[in-house]
């Protein structure tokens, strides 16, 4: 099983200045911390991609290829590129690129993305919402598979035997996996076009995604893919630390993202119970020690099988100190022990 980082780049706010940390400051930390997962043993970073004043990092293939500069070893992905507001053919360009500086380690996580901002910005319509996602994916699995490409659809103008160029490093083809928040429909189209899947599990109780993962490898199966070749990872909220007052301290950054989001959506403030139900056995949340955080992913690998775990871990923007502590654990101690 390979373990994974990922981040959104998710930005400190000053309560007294009532002002954001700096995204540049923010983005050199990431590439300091990407490093530090590269020499500890880190199978892959995945970068998110998002469009609003708290997060950093609106465009993670340029994260990404500078982490290629500095990275030996760890597969870079985006985590996600929200593909319905994007071009599959510069998505394309961009990650065969990256493949190429890094000499074959780019992969795409592709979604909808849980946030809509990028969607005005690029200037779609949200009534397209379904469809742009379904039409773009499909030109870039074409595009990612063929070397002339022919494609029509509803949203964009067709393509006529053109091919993308530059190709990506194996035979022209990314690892392109599908990433959901637990839509049964998301999965059955995944399981259909026997693409890898990525569940986010963020809240709640991991064990009621069992029927969900569980459905898609039925389908995938029944669609006639190899089941060697099935790969599904899950994508949770994580941080590691030996010390407890850490630990008891992050609860606060969790709470101020969560409520800072949940004011756009009509979330009831989040409260140290749910922090701590969600740091239990059963929870979502992959925050403790190292005993602790391991044991948790080994009980993702027996109830689900999966094949990788991504541990999301800059939710409410944490010290770069404790972010590198973390990431130094993760890889040194909770790596071997899940292994």
């Amino acid at each position: 099983m390979e373990l994974g980082i990922g981040m959104f780049g998710d930005l400190a706010f000053d309560q007294k200045t009532g002002k954001y940390q700096d995204a540049g400051t923010k983005i050199r930390e990431i590439l300091q911390q990407v490093k530090l997962m590269d020499e500890v043993g880190i199978d892959v970073f995945a970068m998110g991609e998002h469009h609003r004043a708290d997060y950093a990092v609106s465009s993670p293939e340029m994260v990404l290829a500078a982490a290629a500069s500095i990275t030996k070893n760890i597969k870079l992905a985006s985590g996600v590129t929200v593909l319905s507001s994007s071009e599959p053919v510069k998505v394309y360009e961009d990650f065969a690129t990256l493949d190429l500086i890094s000499d074959g380690r780019a992969e795409l996580f592709v979604g909808r993305g849980s946030f809509i901002e990028s969607f005005p910005l690029y200037g779609y319509s949200l009534n397209d919402y379904e469809q742009l996602f379904d039409e773009k994916l499909d030109l870039l699995l074409k595009i990612n598979s063929e070397e002339n490409v022919s494609w029509k659809g509803k949203l964009r103008a067709p393509m006529d035997n053109q091919t993308v160029y530059p190709r990506a490093k194996n035979n022209g083809k990314l690892p392109i996996w599908r990433a959901v928040g637990g839509t049964p429909q998301s999965v059955l189209s995944a399981a259909k076009l026997g693409m890898p899947l990525v569940v986010a599990i963020i809240g709640g109780m991991p064990i009621q995604f069992k029927n969900l993962i569980q459905f898609y490898k039925q389908e995938y199966l029944a669609a006639g893919f190899p089941e060697s070749e099935m790969q599904i990872a899950i994508h949770s909220h994580t941080l590691v630390s030996e010390d407890q007052k850490v630990i008891e301290g992050y609860f606060q950054n969790y709470k101020d993202q969560k409520d800072r989001i949940g004011a756009t959506r009509g979330w009831s403030p989040y409260t140290k119970m749910q922090y701590e139900g969600g740091r239990a056995k059963d929870g979502a949340l992959f925050i403790g020690n190292v005993s602790e955080v391991a044991d948790k992913i080994a009980y993702m690998k027996e109830i689900f099988g999966i094949t990788r775990f991504v541990g999301h871990m800059d939710v409410g923007a944490p010290e770069n100190e404790v972010m590198m502590k973390s990431i130094e654990l993760f890889g040194e101690k909770v790596a071997p022990l899940v292994r």
